[in-house]
């Protein structure tokens, strides 16, 4: 955006901060209609709201009241949600809580990553903005208030959250590796360090104790949790590339270890 914007000379300005009476006098100097805001991160003061004529606009990356907070995309795959979808919502104090205009939806893949959802709600969210704007200029668009009693709450992405539990279901392992791709990527401890898991997918099978890698051929490292086998397809060893499961098994004698 800032690029787009130097090239087409219009003025970028970056606030560490929008508390500051300074930064006010800026907004309040460009007199604007309205503000968008996007993955900003943080609250902004009732004082700047009301600066713009129209208000301020938030792109949400979820159907709300449904996935409010800092990581909606990676919450509805890791919940295991059938669609996502971006809201074109009027910003107000709270947090993600302000009337919504516009809602557009798209079911989720079954190999839905939070990379590859991110990329196609960026691309939704522009397009229910550009739909919302002019019914939000002539008034013909009001937005409406959400249902509080519906709200679910998405906590930001902390890397510990990363470790993988094998004593949970393997259904719910998967989820976790693709919600976490690109990051903080999912992790088990193994020979000292942390081996990464880029793409699993959970298959029936024997089983053990959790943790325990029942085989490991081309076609996948297969590992017991504590419903069902995790066939890992995708993986790298710290300070290494991310490779195949045939590669991996070519340089680690892994079947039968017990990892966690």
């Amino acid at each position: 955006v800032k690029s787009l914007a130097l090239e087409a000379g219009v003025p970028v300005h970056q606030p560490v901060s929008l508390k500051g009476t300074e930064e006010e006098e800026v907004l309040c100097a460009l007199q604007p209609d309205l503000m968008v805001v996007v993955a900003y991160g943080m609250l902004l003061p009732e004082s700047v709201l009301a600066i713009p004529r129209l208000g301020c606009v938030n792109i949400h990356a979820s159907i709300l009241p449904r996935w409010r907070g800092a990581a909606p995309i990676q919450r509805a795959i890791q919940a295991g949600d059938a669609e996502s979808g971006i809201s074109i919502m009027r910003m107000d104090k709270g947090l993600d809580t302000g009337p919504v205009y516009l809602i557009k939806r798209i079911a989720l893949a079954a190999d839905e990553t939070g990379g590859s959802l991110h990329d196609r709600l960026s691309l939704l969210g522009a397009e229910g903005l550009m739909e919302a704007l002019p019914g939000i200029a002539d008034g013909s668009l009001q937005p409406v208030a959400q249902n509080a009693a519906d709200a679910t709450y998405a906590a930001k992405l902390e890397k510990k959250e990363a470790q993988i539990d094998w004593n949970r279901p393997a259904a719910e392992i998967e989820r976790q590796v693709r919600a976490f791709n690109p990051w903080p990527v999912v992790f088990t401890p193994y020979e000292n360090a942390n081996l990464r898991i880029w793409e699993a997918h959970a298959i029936d099978g024997v089983t053990a104790e959790p943790g325990t890698v029942m085989s490991a051929t081309r076609d996948g490292v297969d590992v017991s949790t504590g419903n069902g086998l995790l066939r890992i397809t995708r993986l790298q060893m710290p300070g290494k590339r991310i490779m195949d499961a045939q590669d991996f098994i070519n340089s680690q004698n892994i079947q039968g270890m017990l990892l966690g």
